[in-house]
This record gives structure tokens, C-alpha cells and sequence, in this order.
């Protein structure tokens, strides 16, 4: 697939991992991508974050085990009762829910992440809701 120019370009993604290496890694490549990040340790800190930058989501990027038993299938669908977006969710563990088509879905990504295979689902997160 040829990645269109600048389709990510300005686009804010919000990043939530409760691994501050891995959020500063992904923030890291989405930069290099032109990408502005938003990056949380959770779903209410992400919405703190974005309530203090007053701008609106383009695209939700979440690690499907997060602490206090939460899961980044929680944290997606509370992003969306206040945003509708697109997601990624990314997942090292085999228990992670399977996707669906319907509405409300996301992408599932397996860890360790490829560089190419995630940009490639980043622009068509961005191309299919432009």
C-alpha cells in the first residue's frame, strides 16, 4: 500500500499505555510522522489531557491491559461516548478481544509492533475517516 503524503500530518493522537517507555517510544515515531500526541497513563488522564488542550481527537492509540483492571476496550469506548474516532489497539496478549467490522471497531495490533505495519494502519485510520 503507498502511503499518501502528509496524511498524518497535525493530527493528534492520543497514546494510552501505563509503560512510559513504550508511550514515549510510540510518541517518539508518531512525531517523526508528523503526528501531535497526547499521551495519557490511563482513560481519565487522557481525558484531563485533551479537556486541557481543548482540541479534539483524531485517532486513539491504546495498549489493551491498562492498571486498576482496565482495558484499552474500556478506555476506547469511553474516548468514543465523548469523541467519535478511530482507534488502534494494541495488544502482547492472546486474550485480547477479537475484532469486529461493525460500528464502535478497531484495529487490533499485535506486539512487538512493526513500524510499517502500525503506519500503514495509522493512514487508514486517517484516510477512511477523512
Amino acid at each position: 500500500m503507498k502511503t499518501p503524503r502528509g496524511a498524518s500530518t497535525g493530527k493528534l493522537v492520543v497514546v494510552i499505555d501505563d509503560e512510559p517507555l513504550v508511550v514515549d517510544a510510540t510518541d517518539g515515531l508518531l512525531r517523526s510522522w508528523g503526528c501531535e500526541v497526547v499521551k495519557a497513563e490511563s482513560y481519565s488522564a487522557a481525558l484531563v489531557r485533551l479537556s486541557e488542550i481543548k482540541r479534539r481527537p483524531d485517532l486513539i492509540v491504546c495498549d489493551y491491559r491498562l492498571p486498576k483492571g482496565t482495558t484499552g476496550v474500556d478506555a476506547i469506548e469511553g474516548l468514543r461516548s465523548v469523541f467519535e474516532i478511530p482507534a488502534l489497539l494494541i495488544s502482547g496478549d492472546a486474550a485480547a478481544p477479537p475484532v469486529d467490522s461493525g460500528p464502535g471497531s478497531y484495529n487490533l495490533l499485535h506486539k512487538p509492533l512493526d513500524a510499517a505495519k502500525f503506519r500503514e494502519a495509522l493512514v487508514d485510520a486517517f484516510v477512511l475517516r477523512a
